[in-house]
């Protein structure tokens, strides 16, 4: 395997201050360095080889180790998340990447109903799938004590927070604490909450997790996923093993898509602050609504899911009313998505099957509730 090249100009961070706030970092971290006639955004690097240094046989030599492209785009991830990035093709394989990292056999806690193809992994880890079994323990994450428990004993952790589509809130700087205590491995999927609301490593997270398909890039047009580990020694060794099996199993980005995500990474604090004000907006509106009989909404975020009065009919006939917001999976994305969960048969039976997923975009916050107003009361009649 080659090893990655030295960071080039267009790479480099020399400018960017660690006292600068995310809201900040989203527009200056990964920039070219400045120079008299230098770009202000880095070029796409489209190339599958390299040419040989004889005399520096490690430099990069082929594609499908690094790329120029990836690398700007990981400073900036790094940079948000207070840790060093890797790029992946997707989310999940940046979550299965994450799972290689758990000793086999180990006890892993997990959230009891965390996203549907992050959870069917982890079945498949408990039943020994790809080799021996390990224990998976399923828990409430928003109920400390019995998560404390559970981390006795335990190899490793996955936290989701809020949890998806459940919207459950954990106590992350004391469960990562207790994790550490006990010497677990501490993985964490901070794509609902973004760096913006929350920075796992600086609680002691090894590593975080991102879909970088969702509000990090924000426009519904690529798929893409982001690691950041700790910029420790451990976590240091983390990442040298995730990159080996991003480059082994080939779960590498397109230099497109990654120019692309950086492109978005710059409008995320205005996107997301939009989005957030008509989440909040939208659910003190629906707490009150006839038709509503829960609303999942952690107080931040924006991210939130309703129970219809009724059942599995009534919430279908809610997404099929919809004139604005689409009736589609994903989010993060500048547009409102509605869905309900329990269509994929993989979701957790203890998502209700009248749950429904609201992922809150920029629209008008009095459009968004006027759509979902006629669609709600649509389906009390």
């Amino acid at each position: 395997m080659t090893e990655s090249r030295p960071p080039g100009p267009a790479a480099e961070d020399g400018d960017v201050s660690s006292d600068w706030s995310p809201a900040t970092l989203v527009v200056a971290s990964g920039r070219p360095a400045r120079a008299p006639g230098a770009p202000v955004n880095p070029p796409i690097e489209l190339s599958s080889t390299y040419a040989v240094s004889p005399d520096d046989p490690a430099r990069l030599g082929y594609g499908r180790a690094d790329n120029a492209t990836w690398e700007v785009l990981e400073t900036a991830l790094g940079a948000l998340e207070c840790g060093e990035a890797l790029v992946f093709a997707s989310g999940m394989a940046a979550v299965s990447a994450a799972l290689h990292l758990i000793p086999i056999g180990g006890v892993i806690v997990v959230p009891r109903a965390p996203y549907n193809t992050s959870a069917t992994l982890l079945r498949e880890l408990e039943a020994g799938s790809s080799g021996a079994a390990h224990e998976v323990r399923w828990v409430d994450l928003s109920d400390a004590d019995a998560t404390e428990l559970a981390l006795v004993g335990a190899a490793a952790v996955w936290l989701e927070s809020p949890t998806n589509p459940l919207m459950e809130v954990a106590d992350l700087p004391r469960l990562v604490t207790s994790a550490r205590k006990q010497g677990a491995l501490v993985l964490c999927d901070n794509t609902f909450a973004t760096p913006l609301q929350q920075q796992p490593i600086t609680y002691g997270a090894d590593v975080v997790v991102h879909s970088v398909t969702k509000y990090l890039s924000g426009h519904s047009d690529l798929l893409l996923g982001a690691v950041i580990t700790s910029p420790d020694a451990r976590g240091r060794e983390l990442r040298d093993r995730l990159r080996q099996h991003r480059t082994r199993h080939g779960a590498i980005a397109g230099p497109f898509e990654a120019w692309l995500a950086l492109r978005g990474i710059r409008t995320l604090h205005v996107r997301f602050e939009r989005a957030c004000a008509n989440a909040a907006f939208l659910a003190q509106r629906l707490a009150a609504h006839p038709a509503v009989c829960r609303v999942r909404y952690p107080g931040w975020g924006a991210m939130l899911a309703i129970e219809v009065v009724g059942g599995q009919a009534e919430a279908d006939r809610v997404v099929a009313a919809t004139r604005l917001w689409l009736g589609a999976t994903s989010l993060g994305g500048v547009e409102s998505l509605i869905e309900r969960r329990r269509r994929y048969p993989a979701e957790s039976e203890l998502v209700p099957e009248s749950l429904l997923r609201l992922s809150v975009g920029i629209e008008d916050a009095a459009d968004l509730w006027a759509d979902l107003d006629a669609a709600l009361s649509a389906a009390l009649r």
